[in-house]
C-alpha cells in the first residue's frame, strides 16, 4: 500500500511564515491594483473599500476595525492558531495597503486589467493563507467554516456574499465601476472555487 507522504508531513514554522507573508503581500498588491482603478470587491475588503470611497475613510483602518468581531468566531471555530493567524495576516495586509501607496503609484490603469489582475493576484493570495490555515477575516472566515462543517465550497460561499454586496453597491456607486468591479469579484471567486478543496490541502 502506498501513501502519501504529504499526509502525514506538517508545515514548519518557517515554512508557515514565508506562506502566509508570500500570500498576504499578493493579497494587498491586488487590493492596491484595484483601488487605483476605483473599483471593489466582495468580502469584508469591498465592505471597506465602499465605506472608504464614499466616506473618505482610511481603507487600511476600516478593513482591519471590520474584521475584529471575526476573530472571535474563528477563535471558537477553528482554534486560537487559525485566529492568530488570521490577525497576523489581516495586520499585514492592511499595513502593506499602506505601505504600497507611496512605492507603487498608479496614475492610470484600464479597470479590466485591474479586475483581472486583482482576480488572480488576490485569489492566489487566499488560496496560499487557506493552506497555511489562514484568512483574510470576515467572510473568508465563516467561507472555511461551512466549507469545514457541510462541505460547501468556499469560493461558492464567497460568491453569495458578494451578489449580495454588489447589489449596495449599484446604490452607491457609479454602474461602469461596479459593472467592473464584479469581474475581478468573479475571476477572484473563481480561482478559489476551482483550486480550493479540503481533500487537496492535506498538509497543515
Amino acid at each position: 500500500m502506498i501513501t502519501d507522504p504529504l499526509s502525514t508531513h506538517r508545515y514548519t514554522p518557517t515554512q508557515d511564515l514565508q506562506g502566509l507573508v508570500i500570500a498576504s503581500v499578493q493579497a494587498a498588491l491586488g487590493l492596491h491594483l484595484l483601488r487605483a482603478a476605483g473599483l471593489v470587491t466582495g468580502g469584508t475588503a469591498g465592505t471597506a473599500l465602499i465605506l472608504a470611497y464614499v466616506t473618505g475613510w482610511n481603507f487600511s483602518l476600516v478593513f482591519f476595525g471590520l474584521n475584529i468581531p471575526f476573530f472571535a468566531l474563528a477563535w471558537a471555530a477553528r482554534g486560537p492558531v487559525f485566529c492568530a493567524k488570521s490577525l497576523g495576516t489581516v495586520t499585514l495586509v492592511s499595513a502593506l495597503a499602506e505601505a504600497l501607496k507611496p512605492v507603487l503609484h498608479i496614475d492610470s490603469i484600464h479597470p479590466a486589467a485591474a479586475a483581472l489582475l486583482f482576480g488572480i493576484s488576490a485569489g492566489v493570495g487566499l488560496l496560499g493563507l487557506f493552506r497555511h490555515s489562514g484568512s483574510l477575516g470576515g467572510v473568508s472566515i465563516v467561507a472555511l467554516i461551512v466549507q469545514d462543517r457541510w462541505g460547501f465550497r468556499a469560493g461558492w460561499t464567497q460568491a453569495i456574499h458578494d451578489v449580495i454586496l454588489f447589489a449596495l453597491a449599484l446604490w452607491l456607486l457609479p454602474v461602469d465601476r461596479v459593472m467592473w468591479s464584479l469581474l475581478g469579484a468573479l475571476v477572484l471567486n473563481g480561482v478559489i472555487a476551482f483550486n480550493h478543496r479540503r481533500d487537496w490541502y492535506v498538509v497543515t
